[in-house]
Order: C-alpha cells, then structure tokens, then sequence
C-alpha cells in the first residue's frame, strides 16, 4: 500500500480481541451455575452449544449486568498496541456487535482501559461487511468472511477449527503478532 497511515482505517472488534469477554463469561456461568465447563471447552462461538443445559436468559444475562462487566479484563497488549496503532496515525475503529441494552455497559468498559477512544471512535453494527475499511481484526469468522477488508482473525479456543486459510483469512496469536501482521499486510500490498 503506498497510502499514508491517515489513509487507512483499521476496526477492531471489541469482545475476544481487546477483552477476554468469553473467559470472563464462561467463570461468571461457572460460578452461579456450577456448570464445571471451562473457557478452553468453549469451541463454538454460540455459548449456547457450549452450555445445552441453561436456558437462553440464563446465558445471555450476565452482558447486560454492570457487576458482570467489572469482571471482563483487557487482552494482553492489547491496550499498548491499540494506542500504538493509533500513534502510528492509522484511523482505528472498534466495531462491536451487541445488544442495543447492553452498549452503555460496553462503552464503560472501553473508556475504563481505552480512555484514548472516543464515541465517536466506535461503531455498533450486527453486519461488519457492510462497513467501508482497510482491515478488520476479529474473532468470529462470520463477521470476516465476506467483507471487502483485508482480515485478521484473533485467534481463541471458538475459533480453533476454523480453516482460515481456504478464507484467505490471516490467523494471529497474540497482539503482538496482530501488529505485526497489520504492518506485513500494509507495506505488501
């Protein structure tokens, strides 16, 4: 790409790519239900499969509870090289699909460890392809495939059978190796 850093815009999703919003919930489950099941038994992205024995309201109802959110951490790195992305002066988007509810509970979250993000730095929509980018970073495969961005895909245990390679999907480990990939991806093209 022979495009200026200013010239491109990278979205980032937020749950599983900034936070550890599965392992988080899978505890929370753990801990009031005594479901034994841990977060690297989680290998579907629908908690549903994962937990055939509690009801959908049971599932879903620690997103919308504030005390829940207070339990969700930052990925490794990821605030460090969030912050670096935007220094190296690429426009940085965090796209996220969630509740109409629960998106006040989010953005407390994000302004909690990602002060430097603003509202009007932040994108919710439940179709990621329709969004005009450069690259997409997230964890759940549908909202890559299909998109018009170059893709990266954050690697976790719901996500570990997916062949992202017939996608032509790049896989990352950590957010080290995110950074390192958007750079691979930026100056190759």
């Amino acid at each position: 790409m022979t495009r200026e850093p200013q010239d491109i815009t990278i979205l980032i999703d937020v749950d599983d790519v900034i936070n550890n919003l599965c392992e988080a919930w899978c505890n929370w489950l753990d801990k009031k239900y005594k479901t034994g099941v841990k977060y690297t038994d989680i290998k579907e992205w629908d908690m549903r499969v994962t937990f055939p024995l509690l009801t959908a309201d049971e599932i879903y109802a620690p997103l919308l509870d504030e005390e829940f959110w207070h339990t969700v951490n930052p990925n490794v790195d990821a605030i460090k090289y969030v912050y670096q992305l935007m220094q190296d002066g690429y426009n940085i988007y965090l796209c996220t699909t969630t509740n109409y509810k629960n998106v006040k509970i989010k953005f407390e979250f994000i302004q909690r460890y990602f002060p430097y993000i603003t509202w009007n730095h932040v994108v919710v929509c439940s179709r990621k392809q329709i969004i005009n980018a450069d690259i997409l970073i997230d964890d759940a495969p549908h909202n890559l495939i299909g998109g018009k961005y170059q893709k990266i895909l954050m690697s976790q245990p719901h996500n570990e059978s997916f062949d992202n390679k017939a996608y032509g999907i790049h896989r990352v480990n950590s957010w080290e190796e995110c950074y390192d990939t958007i750079h691979s991806i930026i100056f190759s093209a």
